[in-house]
């Protein structure tokens, strides 16, 4: 670990913004002691609102929020959604939502974007990270098998890449952290970087 956030580690207090199981088991990859407070704010997209944007804004939301309660910690906060076709395609709402997502993106390459955050009472920084996922042409019976499993239930496109779904994901370009949940290379150069 780089001697920085071996730093940061015994000098402050640092809470992950998410009650994701994904999110805090890539952090702890860190070597970090952190708490996690998961804040409850709006996730509705706005009026021509971009993924990009989209995303880093929830991110610095979410920071934000838990900022306001843990003024003197360095929070930690992240948010990650899918595009494709220049669409938001958030989590499944329902079973037959879920069926929709995967009939758009089988067979085809999405796009997959996290904003992160890391803000402290004095700084605030965020990142944007994309990361190019093809999934394989899926068929009804795919789609039902893995709906059966529960896995699809809360998570962005309907699919985790660290689960059962990897059996559908023939290749991904980028970071394959970013797609869990939490791109760790670019968290840790904005822990890096933060003033404390």
């Amino acid at each position: 670990m780089a001697d920085g956030l071996l730093l940061l580690t015994k000098m402050a207090r640092i809470i992950l913004a998410s009650s994701s199981p994904r999110r805090k088991e890539l952090l702890q990859q860190l070597s970090l002691d952190f708490e996690i407070y998961s804040p409850n704010i709006d996730e509705s997209v706005r009026e021509g609102e971009i993924v990009e944007q989209y995303v880093e804004r929830l991110a610095r939301a979410k920071a934000h929020a838990v900022l306001g309660l843990f003024p003197n910690a360095i929070v930690i906060a992240a948010d990650t959604s899918l595009s494709f076709a220049g669409k938001i395609i958030g989590k499944p709402q329902s079973k037959q939502h879920a069926f929709e997502i995967w009939s758009t993106i089988s067979g085809q390459w999405h796009d997959v974007y996290s904003g992160i955050c890391v803000a402290t009472s004095i700084q605030c920084l965020s990142d944007v990270v994309r990361t190019q996922v093809e999934l394989q042409q899926l068929s009804h019976f795919d789609m039902e098998r893995y709906w059966a499993t529960g896995e699809p239930v809360g998570k962005a496109g309907a699919y985790a890449i660290q689960g059962i779904a990897a059996q559908y994901i023939p290749q991904i370009r980028g970071s394959y952290s970013n797609v869990v949940g939490l791109p760790l290379y670019e968290t840790a150069q904005l822990l890096e970087s933060v003033k404390i």
